[in-house]
């Protein structure tokens, strides 16, 4: 397994398109949502200015990136291809080649959400009161970015090599829309708030935004975060048991 996973990582980093959008893309969007923004200005229903509000945002939609389009691509491919049915032949069990996924896009969505928080701190001056917010907003995000990476993994294993991709992005952006990665959910409708609020991608954000604030998350987001990453979980190794009796 531990071959599978080094050959997986080697692959991941030297796709350089792949790279580009999860880990230099998000500080880009950083750039031009926040560069000229307002460092003292609170955003309307939050209680941050919008370059600490995009920071956690634009970090977490790094991470999104390299674990979502990265694993469901790859896996609806290669099972297309019949790299998944030759693994199956092999001592590999099957958790294994799953793990190999996850711990390859772990690895691309740190450096996405490393190179976001040195911008902010560069280009807008952001500073917390203890250091101790950094490594929390850090652990908090990269940990939180298995639940995505397990709904990845159901994707990979729910759709075809063809439809891998429109699939995805629909999945992904419209996370990433009603969670408020892109833009504050203050801005929408009363209705379509009330349904962010229950979409995993919402928990996420919160989750660093207590923490900007010196806060502890919430409990209600720390669950909602759970609970979807036991439902990703779930479906992704029912999706694969299907996909092993049909081989």
């Amino acid at each position: 397994m531990n071959t599978l996973i080094k050959l997986e990582i080697t692959r991941t980093l030297r796709n350089k398109k792949f790279m580009f959008f999860s880990v230099a893309y998000p500080a880009i969007l950083y750039v031009v949502i926040a560069g000229g923004a307002s460092k003292a200005e609170i955003v309307k229903g939050t209680h941050l200015t919008l370059p600490l509000l995009m920071m956690v945002s634009m970090a977490s939609f790094g991470a999104i990136t390299a674990v979502l389009v990265g694993n469901s691509e790859r896996i609806a491919k290669e099972r297309e291809k019949g790299w998944v049915r030759q693994l199956r032949l092999t001592a590999l069990p099957g958790r294994g080649y799953v793990a190999a996924k996850i711990a390859s896009a772990a690895v691309v969505s740190l450096p996405s959400i490393l190179v976001v928080f040195i911008v902010a701190a560069a280009a807008k001056g952001v500073r917390f009161d203890g250091v101790w917010q950094w490594f929390a907003l850090t652990g908090v995000i990269w940990a939180g970015s298995i639940v995505f990476a397990a709904l990845g993994v159901a994707i990979g294993y729910l759709v075809t090599g063809d439809a891998v991709r429109p699939v995805t992005f629909i999945v992904y952006f419209g996370l990433s829309i009603l969670g408020g990665l892109w833009m504050p959910t203050a801005v929408f409708p009363d209705w379509v708030q009330s349904i962010a609020k229950w979409v995993p991608t919402h928990a996420y954000a919160a989750l660093g935004q207590a923490i900007e604030q010196g806060n502890a998350p919430h409990f209600k987001d720390v669950a909602l975060m759970v609970a979807y990453g036991v439902l990703f979980a779930g479906a992704a190794a029912w999706l694969y048991r299907k996909d092993t009796h049909k081989s």
